[in-house]
């Protein structure tokens, strides 16, 4: 607005602006409000967009998002926006059962020598696994399916994942076929300790996760698979990461080669 250019300039204060100009105040902040809606609808579609694609969004990440696409928006004005037409994600205060991948120590151990340093500067020097319970059909009659994925620590990305229909409890990690296989190509294993779930945090925030973002809503042993199979190609190729500097896993790792 010229008032507000005018104050600026001559570094005046607003009531005499206003009254050099004969203007109620009333007129001026309703002229003002109005600039401020116009100026939000923009932004109020382009952050639709964003959520419609990714619903789980928070308002840091839509924020990245926009910048990502050329948009310069500050993320308080983005949270502002959200939180006054409501899309901010309320997905993240559910709880979630944890489901433990094994339960008693079968055949032998390893050293947990990764001790909770998740962060490496080298691709493919640190993966990290574990199995996680999924479930489908009626409440009363749950039936399971097992998700294994292995997360490349440097980049974040899911670089092979297999469902089965039974867990072993953690037994194939110690299978003497995959031990001897891991040794013979110079790959070093490590094992959390039992019932500490910190030891192993990145794969277990990845399950949180897909779990909240996919939901429990599934009739079928296909519909489920299919939503995680999905998820998982979206999360490594489109779901961008704070660490990774507003990127996904995938166009980190191509900016980075």
């Amino acid at each position: 607005m010229v008032i507000d250019d005018l104050r600026r300039k001559f570094k005046v204060s607003l009531s005499f602006i206003l009254k050099a100009v004969k203007l109620p105040r009333s007129n001026y902040y309703y002229a003002t409000s109005s600039q401020s809606i116009d100026k939000d609808k923009n932004i109020i579609r382009l952050i639709n967009n964003i959520k419609e694609i990714n619903p789980n969004y928070g308002y840091r990440r839509v924020t990245m998002a926009l910048n990502n696409d050329g948009y310069n928006v500050n993320h308080k004005r983005v949270l502002r926006i959200m939180k006054k037409y409501n899309l901010l994600s309320s997905a993240f205060g559910k709880k979630k059962r944890k489901y433990s991948s094994y339960k008693d120590n079968v055949g032998k151990r390893f050293k947990n020598r990764l001790n909770r340093r998740f962060n490496t500067p080298i691709p493919f020097q640190k993966l990290v696994s574990d199995t996680t319970e999924l479930r489908y059909g009626k409440q009363s009659i749950n039936e399971r399916i097992y998700l294994n994925p292995v997360l490349d620590l440097f980049f974040g990305e899911i670089i092979s994942y297999s469902i089965s229909n039974h867990s072993d409890q953690g037994v194939h990690y110690q299978n003497k076929r995959l031990n001897k296989f891991l040794k013979k190509n110079h790959i070093t294993q490590s094992m959390s300790r039992k019932a500490t779930c910190l030891d192993n945090a990145v794969i277990e925030s990845f399950f949180h996760l897909l779990k909240i973002e996919i939901g429990n809503n599934f009739s079928t042993k296909e519909e489920l698979i299919n939503s995680v199979r999905n998820w998982i190609y979206y999360y490594n190729n489109f779901r961008i990461k704070t660490k990774l500097g507003g990127k996904s896993p995938i166009q980190y790792r191509k900016l980075v080669s």
